[in-house]
């Protein structure tokens, strides 16, 4: 999963940034609020998580802004103010989900993970697709109800082509998802990432485009 943090206090947004990192996310942060516009126009997240007060613009603007551009990504809110009123705001601007501080970054985690589920359609933590079984919240792997050992590349490579399933991705568009947040990979990191994915779960599962992609078919 890939987020991007909004947060222009630097204690918590440095908490937020190593505790999902630490639980294997991809992570983006932004203290500043045209910054943060920018990069949600310009790049692709599962959630974001998104204050309210912001130097530049503030959450509410930045969240009125991407939804009428069509933005649809899940947002979380996050705020001191605590009325009714501000809640209210806040939801009706586009938020999908509004946490007060202080929060447990337990409960932001579920929430997050909740919502990146409800994103692919999903009323529950499994993913059953073909042969394969997927435990969200385990980060489980089984096939055949055998577990399979996969890195933390692999399963983010495998869940982001489920999620675009029936859908050909582009070698950018994996980079841009996996590999965004390092300086400099391997050129042939994803093809060498694909095929260790294909050896473990199956070489027909992950259908290949020459010049185009990849998709998983269902």
């Amino acid at each position: 999963m890939k987020i991007l943090i909004v947060e222009d206090d630097e204690n918590i947004l440095s908490l937020l940034k190593r505790g999902f990192e630490e639980e294997g996310y991809i992570i983006d942060s932004s203290s500043d609020g045209e910054e943060a516009e920018y990069l949600i126009i310009t790049n692709s997240y599962d959630i974001i998580i998104l204050d309210w007060m912001l130097p530049s613009k503030n959450g509410i603007e930045i969240l009125q802004s991407i939804r009428e551009k069509n933005i649809t990504t899940p947002v979380i809110m996050l705020t001191a103010k605590d009325e009714i009123d501000n809640r209210v705001l806040g939801l009706t601007s586009g938020a999908d989900d509004y946490m007060c501080k202080p929060f447990s970054f337990k409960e932001l985690q579920a929430r997050a993970t909740a919502l990146y589920r409800r994103s692919i359609s999903l009323n529950t933590n499994i993913i059953q697709i073909k042969d394969l079984t997927i435990d969200i919240d385990a980060k489980n792997v089984k096939k055949d109800d055998v577990d399979i050992l996969l890195t933390q590349k692999e399963y983010e490579l495998l869940l982001f082509l489920i999620k675009n399933k029936n859908r050909t991705v582009s070698n950018s568009m994996i980079e841009e998802q996996l590999w965004s947040n390092e300086e400099y990979i391997n050129s042939n990191v994803i093809q060498v990432t694909i095929y260790n994915l294909r050896k473990k779960i199956s070489k027909d599962f992950i259908k290949s485009s020459r010049g185009l992609g990849y998709k998983i078919e269902v």
